[in-house]
């Protein structure tokens, strides 16, 4: 059986949130928001962002508007941020430095 992931402690988070240029605490949840030059690079984010988030079975709140992407991950489950939230906006970081936005 799988252990279901346990929400970080506040010192926890804003560690994590520390290593993590751009992203910040925002409604009990990691917010960041990248900036593209258009809407097919901020699709393209996207689309490599949703195989990552799939094979975590991990899923984040996300949107996009022409060249910008929002996203606030949380667990649900365990009622806050957990150490998954906290590697997927690692992994997301990895993607879009690949495609050159900071």
């Amino acid at each position: 059986m799988t252990q279901r992931p346990r929400k970080l402690e506040d010192k926890e988070v804003e560690s994590a949130i520390a290593k993590l240029e751009g992203w910040r605490l925002e409604q009990g949840k990691l917010h960041r928001e990248y900036r593209f030059p258009n809407f097919v690079e901020a699709f393209g984010f996207m689309a490599s962002a949703a195989l990552v988030a799939e094979g975590m079975n991990h899923h984040p709140e996300w949107s996009n508007v022409y060249g910008t992407v929002k996203i606030d991950l949380t667990t649900h489950d365990a009622g806050g941020i957990t150490g998954n939230d906290v590697e997927m906006a690692t992994r997301f970081e990895t993607l879009a430095r690949a495609r050159g936005v900071k």
